[in-house]
């Protein structure tokens, strides 16, 4: 039991819960870096990174952060990993450091990661933790692939930078625009939905329940009174 309920930790992100094209999070880094299948690997990897530390670590302390100050605990510690990732890929990769440019830096603020680090990190253990963060980064690192491969291919006639002779002369330059970008990713969600119909969770990381500022939100105060 306990290795199946590993296992559903560790694939839940992939497609049922993915944390794109089901829970709908990480909207702004979605759009922006899925311009070149490059950009999105680079932003995934990183994005999956973050998470997977920051989880373990607030797994880790769990028990000693205190309740009335958990979420500007957890975007420190967030923030501490964005800052090291940033740091790594200054001085080991500078041309995606620059590719990516200020989304890099914005992964402190990714509703996905503080979102995991409230609903999941928070109540489970290390192991399970660290799961959950490999689970959804690599939902999160495919769904930026799967969007980025569509707008490249078909918008500039490129498979990461490698262009495509037919494709190069027939391309759909809309897709490397921002109204193109909303119409694949509108797509890929219809495309999901459409799949995972009647097995995805009815209960997502929405509403007051959700939310990682709950309990200092005066309108969910008035849901619970009524």
């Amino acid at each position: 039991m306990k290795k199946n309920s590993n296992i559903s930790v560790l694939f839940k992100g992939l497609l049922l819960e993915n944390p794109v094209f089901v829970l709908v999070l990480g909207t702004c880094p979605t759009l922006a870096t899925t311009q070149t299948v490059i950009g999105a690997f680079a932003m995934g990897i990183a994005a999956m990174v973050v998470l997977i530390c920051s989880n373990v670590v607030i797994s880790l302390l769990r028990k000693v952060i205190p309740d009335t100050v958990r979420i500007p605990c957890y975007i420190v510690i967030i923030a501490g990993f964005v800052t090291i990732v940033q740091m790594f890929m200054h001085a080991y990769l500078p041309e995606l450091y620059e590719l990516l440019g200020v989304y890099l830096a914005l992964i402190t603020v990714n509703c996905i990661i503080l979102g995991r680090a409230e609903m999941f990190a928070s109540k489970n253990s290390v192991a399970k933790s660290a799961l959950d963060g490999v689970g959804m980064g690599l939902g999160f690192t495919l769904a930026l692939l799967a969007m980025a491969t569509l707008r490249e291919v078909f918008g500039s006639g490129s498979f990461a930078g490698m262009e495509i002779p037919f494709l190069k002369d027939h391309t759909v330059d809309i897709l490397t625009q921002a109204p193109g970008g909303l119409l694949v990713y509108g797509l890929l969600i219809f495309a999901v939905t459409a799949i995972t119909q009647g097995r995805a969770p009815k209960k997502t990381s929405f509403g007051c329940e959700g939310c990682p500022s709950a309990g200092n939100c005066s309108a969910c105060a008035e849901k619970e009174e009524n």
